[in-house]
């Protein structure tokens, strides 16, 4: 798909109207509806929200899971602020692994293999997949891939995705096929993040996989005025 432009283009404004995550008792779930439209992702993202399908879409003629709105209580995000911390078998493994790492040279490859790589079904449908490979094309939206190479070329066998807005990124999704690949990428996109200037890096949600990259949970009204001083700044991803 090729290197996303900068600076983004802003697509048509959406009509998609969102009620305000900051508002005292606001639950978890905020909306429910199928738009995936440029401006109406871009809309969620910059107000603190993001999309998350539920249930499973194992063939194509399933029907589409129900797709709802999150701005969570907490917030999970991996600290900028900082240099990195990696574990030692991590710091090991980014200095002598084997392969290539790139940034945007295979951003719906990436989506692609995040969803057919979950053994349980997969949020990411094909109508995200679309709404998020528009994102790339503006700008909007990247990828960092892990490759293996070989004699007769290259393999893709590990990578993240997800959206830049200001100096805001929310980590979508990342998988992999060979061990560690997905930590690459995610270490290789922290990095690249913090040297490019960015201030948040959104996770949305804890796990314990993230939880042992060393991404925390904070509160979400001060996730949202981190959204709010990221989306002042105008860094390029590099």
């Amino acid at each position: 798909m090729g290197k996303a432009p900068f600076p983004p283009i802003e697509p048509p404004l959406t009509r998609v109207r969102f009620p305000d995550p900051s508002r005292p008792g606001a639950p978890d779930v905020l909306a429910m509806g199928c738009d995936f439209s440029a401006g109406t992702l871009l809309l969620a993202y910059r107000s603190g929200i993001f999309p998350w399908p539920h249930g499973e879409q194992q063939e194509p003629d399933d029907a589409a899971p129900l797709v709802l709105w999150f701005s969570p209580e907490p917030r999970a995000i991996f600290p900028l602020e900082e240099p990195a911390h990696w574990s030692r078998s991590l710091r090991r493994t980014l200095r002598v692994h084997p392969y290539e790492v790139t940034l945007d040279e295979a951003f719906g490859e990436v989506m692609r293999h995040c969803g057919a790589t979950r053994a349980e079904g997969t949020w990411i449908i094909p109508e995200l997949v679309a709404g998020y490979e528009r994102l790339h094309q503006l700008g909007w939206a990247h990828s960092v891939e892990v490759w293996e190479k070989s004699s007769s070329g290259r393999t893709l066998v590990g990578g993240i995705y997800g959206v830049a807005i200001g100096g805001m990124f929310a980590g979508e999704s990342m998988f992999h096929s060979r061990t560690d690949t997905s930590k690459i990428a995610f270490a290789t996109m922290a990095e690249k993040l913090r040297a490019s200037g960015f201030t948040l890096f959104d996770v949305q949600v804890l796990t314990s996989h993230l939880a042992s990259l060393g991404c925390i949970e904070v509160p979400r009204a001060e996730y949202l005025l981190r959204l709010k001083s990221a989306l002042q700044r105008n860094p390029k991803l590099v």
